[in-house]
């Protein structure tokens, strides 16, 4: 039998069409996802921490998300805002990611907001800057960590109100991070009844505290403002001047976070911190997180761990109500800011900025199988970064500052 060309070609094309309907869907190419973390400088050790815990989180999942395989990129900052912009462009244009994660400096953020906004890139946010979720808001930005004054809020009353401070003198990183969360601190301890009577600041990069810790006034108690190692750098030097019996040291969220509480010794025990996390967390996912952790990396996951890793909770929950469509990014960022979701800090949703509404944690640091923990002491369930302000009448202010809320109680 003779078969006409037009013949053949039906024939071809009805047993591609078969082919076509037989073989397997193709597979959806992986997600990208950018990290942008530091490894390098003072604030090395909670950046090395945010890779490690997310790796961890990715590996657990077998780096696979809603379906899709993930590819994560990891980006180091080195702390500086040109890199992290540098960095983050590369991210962006170069390896085409479909979000970010990160940075972890407050100034890193905002050297970055204006190129988020512009490239409408999906950043799931870990440093504290206030203004990317208050007054001037990031679309393109949700936040499961926290505010730089979101943790020092609760932590203002509770050292007026539960440990009956009167006066006391404040210590943070002369960037934003220590400026906003200082001052979220000063704020809500004098609005009850306490007296801020000195501010100092410091360099991200001071060699030596001696100078700083020479200046320090009488009070009750200090309240200690730092991010990355400086604050096991600065407790240490306190400690060697003999102070700490004179004046009583609290800490914000990063001051003795686990990643450099495993290198304290009795000095540190008893010292009081407040944030959003704790390694002694009792609850389900925590349970397995933090042990695992500790196997993997022999000590505690802090801040840094487990911000990567409640983001990773936060991204994995977003998916998987957009059936692992991250490339609609309007439908991915609102599903992201729509997220409730059980994580290792314990449930979390996000207010209309973008920003965290979740549990603060006050901390005493103890002594738990010949380690140094911090064991949760009182919890202030549902944070808000607006505290227990009127929302309208807290963005009427301006961003907390050096300057702002004013210092009316400073002795000369």
């Amino acid at each position: 039998m003779k078969m006409s060309r037009r013949t053949m070609l039906h024939g071809t094309a009805g047993l591609a069409t078969a082919a076509a309907l037989s073989a397997p869907a193709r597979a959806a190419e992986p997600i990208r996802l950018g990290l942008l973390t530091v490894k390098t400088g003072p604030l090395a050790s909670g950046g090395l921490d945010m890779e490690r815990a997310l790796t961890m989180f990715l590996k657990e999942r077998d780096n696979t998300l809603s379906g899709r395989k993930v590819e994560l990129i990891v980006a180091d900052t080195a702390g500086a805002p040109a890199t992290a912009r540098t960095k983050t462009q590369e991210l962006v244009e170069k390896n085409d990611v479909h979000c970010l994660m990160g940075p972890l400096a407050a100034f890193e953020a905002l050297a970055i907001d204006d190129y988020i906004r512009e490239k409408q890139i999906p950043v799931l946010g870990v440093a504290a800057a206030e203004d990317v979720t208050q007054r001037k808001p990031n679309p393109w930005l949700v936040r499961g960590t926290s505010s730089s004054a979101q943790c020092a809020h609760p932590m203002g009353e509770y050292c007026a109100k539960d440990l009956k401070y009167k006066t006391m003198i404040t210590i943070g990183d002369d960037i934003a991070y220590g400026h906003e969360m200082t001052a979220g601190f000063q704020r809500v301890f004098e609005e009850n009844g306490g007296k801020i009577v000195q501010k100092l600041f410091a360099p991200l990069t001071a060699p030596d505290y001696g100078t700083y810790i020479s200046q320090l006034k009488e009070a009750d108690a200090i309240f200690i403002g730092f991010a990355g190692s400086n604050g096991f750098r600065f407790l240490r030097q306190f400690n060697e001047y003999g102070l700490q019996a004179k004046l009583i040291p609290v800490g914000g969220m990063t001051a003795l976070d686990e990643a450099v509480l495993r290198n304290m010794g009795d000095e540190a025990l008893g010292i009081v911190t407040t944030c959003w996390y704790s390694a002694e967390l009792d609850n389900p996912a925590n349970q397995k997180f933090a042990p695992a952790f500790r196997a993997e990396n022999k000590y505690d996951p802090g801040f840094y761990a487990a911000a990567t890793y409640v983001e990773g909770a936060v991204l994995e929950a977003a998916l998987k109500s957009i059936d692992g469509k991250i490339e609609d990014k309007p439908a991915f960022m609102a599903a992201l800011r729509a997220t409730k979701t059980d994580t290792v800090r314990g449930p979390v949703r996000f207010d209309e900025f973008g920003n965290v509404i979740g549990n603060v944690y006050i901390r005493k640091v103890t002594r738990k199988e010949g380690r140094l923990v911090n064991s949760v002491i009182k919890t202030y369930p549902d944070v808000s970064q607006f505290w227990t302000y009127d929302q309208k009448a807290f963005l009427a202010n301006p961003v907390y500052s050096r300057d702002w809320p004013p210092a009316k109680n400073l002795s000369n």
